[in-house]
């Protein structure tokens, strides 16, 4: 199956585009390298390009015959959608709109979209199953629950087949090395609390020590890459025999707090991490965890390195590795 992979080269989509060659699948990449890195690439097609140019996704789909597509590419920084939220909703959402024009004028109706637990906004209730309300608390998680929505009428009108991955924290690297987590600028919390312990950050911002929580310091749901990379393949799976119209999560159902991580990152580093307290980020909610349920159920998905000390340590090597090469 020939696969369009958008966002191709980016942290999760070069992960994904690694199990899909091991899978025996032809993925053809498509990227504009805003923030993706083709050095990370394991193989696969290239083509450079952008969104925004419709008549290029319709040649590449036609060229190439494709036959489903995986939807990575998108603007993903929460505080910036906060100031500039026009761009948000520009970009996130017409973009998607220009693929999925593409796609169904050229027949494709298969479609693994890159989803957030952002649409969930503050938890009524935990573990977070894919039934509770969707309620986001920021301009880039009110994006992800638009196009879930207008998945849901193209399924309907069109009878497009889709899964919708709502990720929790994605983390980690490959265990190998060989590729990892590389944003300008970095936002996520592991590879920010590892910049410091290699001497690219003076110290670690911990934003928001007064959380409703046990140690006052927010909680999430940490994924491995390759756990979130194999879910997009089991999706594409079950979508080769039959229709599917779904949501999933992805998360393990287990919380760690910021201070937790800090605590695990120095255990196994055996270094001090110097913390730097600031005021909580507009938007972040207390506690974020995952039902694992229905995606085990339905994907038959089961996370095999989510252990948080596996996904500290891949990180670890991936960011040791990555500063002894340049």
């Amino acid at each position: 199956m020939r696969v369009l992979v958008t966002g191709g080269a980016g942290y999760i989509g070069c992960h994904t585009v690694k199990i899909l060659l091991e899978k025996g699948y032809e993925p053809i990449i498509f990227d504009n390298l805003s923030s993706g890195h083709k050095e990370l690439l394991p193989g696969g097609i290239f083509i450079r390009g952008d969104l925004k140019e419709k008549k290029k996704i319709f040649k590449v789909i036609k060229e190439y015959e494709i036959q489903a597509v995986i939807h990575f590419a998108s603007l993903i920084q929460v505080g910036e959608s906060f100031e500039n939220p026009r761009l948000y909703y520009t970009h996130n959402l017409i973009t998607t709109l220009n693929l999925l024009d593409a796609m169904l004028e050229s027949g494709v109706k298969k479609f693994v979209f890159s989803s957030s637990a952002a649409v969930y906004g503050q938890p009524q209730f935990l573990p977070i199953t894919e039934d509770h309300p969707i309620n986001p608390t920021n301009p880039y998680g009110q994006t992800k629950a638009f196009i879930e929505k207008i998945l849901a009428d193209l399924g309907r009108a069109h009878g497009l087949s889709y899964v919708s991955l709502r990720y929790f924290n994605a983390a980690g690297a490959d265990l190998d090395g060989q590729r990892g987590e590389l944003h300008f600028p970095e936002t996520h919390l592991i590879p920010n609390i590892i910049l410091h312990l290699l001497n690219k950050k003076p110290y670690f911002e911990l934003y928001g020590n007064d959380f409703p929580t046990p140690d006052g310091t927010a909680i999430r749901d940490y994924i491995h890459v390759l756990d979130l990379a194999e879910a997009h393949y089991l999706a594409l799976k079950l979508m080769k025999k039959k229709p599917i119209q779904e949501v999933f999560n992805l998360g393990t159902g287990q919380g760690y707090s910021v201070k937790e991580i800090i605590e695990r990152v120095e255990s196994i580093t055996g270094k001090k991490v110097k913390i730097k307290i600031k005021p909580r980020r507009r938007g972040d909610v207390p506690i974020l965890m995952a039902s694992k349920e229905k995606a085990a159920h339905i994907l038959h998905w089961r996370p095999k390195y989510s252990n948080i000390d596996t996904i500290i340590t891949s990180a670890w090597k991936w960011h040791c590795l990555s500063v002894l090469q340049k």
